[in-house]
């Protein structure tokens, strides 16, 4: 494999093509109209607009990606996360056009693409599962008896998809049916596809999921865990590696699960096994991410590993460069995803120009960005600005230093998400590690943020006044010892 085309953007794109480079494998940016100007078409070997700004029109469009491959003698196609990534027909037609995709075949990417045909698939491995439907439901007034036998409250959930869309939690019976058409008409306006099923409400759950990578010679391993239970809208925040609160057990467990459900759909690169985790110890599959996720750093982090690295040599038809004794935890990481949005505000997207950008430095402190001073956060695409990710012997000295790493990274031009952020690092709840996927909803509301910055500017407001208290006391010492200074009667 010598020359790759990332079917991406921003902060991954380049992160991709660093990776590459180390490799000696050339690369190739595709870009919109929108990107022109973005340090990864700059980075690249050779960049190519596909369009204008829209994704449908440009990132999306495979047509036009096929014919660079072949115009330019691509070798192979990273898609990093988003876009193509988990497109089970675009994986097709790259392979049918003698391109290697980078990540799992098709047929894995649509088994574990719903999460239907993923539990089903995963069924004969004993796999822990949240008590539920196996099938879309089509008889609500069925559907409704059952979920009465699970329990309310219950969660109607869409078998496409992620990120919250088309899920609805039923408090009663009583608002079964409008929660369900709400569901299903959200899951195909969002997905083209009104499959919900339901299963039992976990209340206070933590999110959980574990790195797999898998080789074409049948060989998996995990890389531990990844805690991404700080969320907003269902989205994650901020995570972590490795969890607060696994024991090596659970971990060991969960990690057995997360293999085998790869094994289950013969598996093959970098994917991620999610899990629900009630009560710190029952933990339940969730769904798989076919894909790259935007949190793999803290992996990297603490097991020295370069995934990108491994999918290249992986889609290479290379072994694992590791077994699974081989692989240790170093420490502790934390990533941060710095969003253009207003916590302010319910985390909406505000848009506009970095008119500051400093990026924070030190040991132990990466940033994976795609933005420079002076640059327009687009509308067109997702508003993260860039992930910050800290490294430590140990989770405090990891959250400290990532603190300290928001204090010194200054972005004007825009809101960011690094207030929150920073709310949540210091939160009791989060310093002792008791904290849940409702971390917003129970302990966060923007005024909490205002209440902060009023406490520091009277803090500083007290410090400046007492600093002119004592400086004007002391010039009047000063000018009281001249007075009474004898130097001039000595000097005559």
């Amino acid at each position: 494999m010598n020359k790759i085309l990332i079917a991406n953007r921003g902060e991954i794109a380049l992160r991709v093509m660093r990776t590459a480079r180390e490799m000696g494998i050339k690369t190739v940016a595709i870009f919109s109209e929108a990107d022109r100007k973005a340090p990864f078409v700059k980075y690249a070997d050779e960049a190519v607009c596909v369009g204008p700004p829209p994704s449908s029109e440009s990132y999306l469009q495979v047509d036009k990606i096929l014919k660079i491959c072949k115009d330019l003698n691509v070798d192979g196609v990273h898609p990093g996360y988003g876009f193509l990534s988990e497109n089970a027909e675009a994986t097709r037609r790259f392979t049918e056009a003698g391109v290697t995709f980078i990540g799992p075949s098709p047929e894995a990417m649509e088994l574990m693409g719903d999460k239907l045909k993923a539990k089903d698939t995963v069924k004969s491995y004993n796999i822990p599962m949240v008590p539920g439907t196996d099938e879309a439901i089509e008889d609500i007034p069925a559907a409704k008896e059952i979920a009465k036998g699970i329990g309310f409250p219950i969660l109607i959930k869409a078998a496409a998809g992620g990120g919250g869309k088309g899920m609805r939690v039923v408090e009663n019976a009583d608002e079964f049916e409008e929660q369900m058409d709400r569901a299903v008409s959200e899951a195909v306006n969002s997905f083209g596809n009104g499959a919900v099923f339901i299963e039992k409400y976990v209340g206070s759950p933590r999110h959980i999921e574990i790195q797999i990578i898998a080789d074409t010679h049948g060989n998996i391993v995990y890389l531990f865990e990844r805690e991404c239970s700080i969320q907003r809208r269902h989205q994650k925040v901020i995570e972590e590696a490795p969890s607060a609160v696994l024991t090596p057990e659970i971990r060991v467990a969960m990690g057995k699960c997360a293999v085998d459900v790869a094994r289950s759909c013969n598996y093959v690169g970098a994917g991620t096994v999610e899990f629900l985790l009630e009560n710190n110890k029952d933990f339940y599959f969730l769904e798989m991410n076919t894909r790259l996720q935007v949190e793999h750093p803290v992996t990297e982090m603490i097991t020295g590993m370069d995934l990108v690295k491994e999918q290249i040599n992986i889609a290479r038809g290379e072994k694992l460069s590791v077994t699974q004794d081989s692989i240790k935890i170093n420490g502790h990481s934390f990533e941060v995803r710095v969003y253009a949005e207003d916590p302010r505000n319910n985390f909406l997207p505000d848009i506009g120009t970095l008119n500051t950008y400093i990026r924070p430095e030190g040991m132990g402190i990466r940033v994976d960005d795609g933005f420079e001073e002076g640059m327009e956060i687009p509308i067109y695409y997702d508003p993260m600005i860039s992930k910050l990710i800290t490294h430590g012997k140990d989770r405090e000295e990891a959250r400290t230093r990532m603190i300290r790493a928001m204090d010194d990274y200054i972005i004007s031009g825009v809101e960011t998400t690094m207030p929150f952020c920073k709310f949540a690092l210091e939160h009791e709840a989060f310093v002792s590690g008791n904290f849940d996927t409702h971390f917003v909803s129970k302990h966060f509301s923007p005024e909490m943020l205002d209440k902060e910055n009023n406490d520091k500017e009277e803090v500083a407001a007290l410090f400046v006044a007492k600093m002119y208290e004592e400086g004007s006391r002391k010039q009047v010492e000063v000018l009281d010892n001249k007075v009474k200074s004898n130097w001039k009667k000595n000097r005559m």
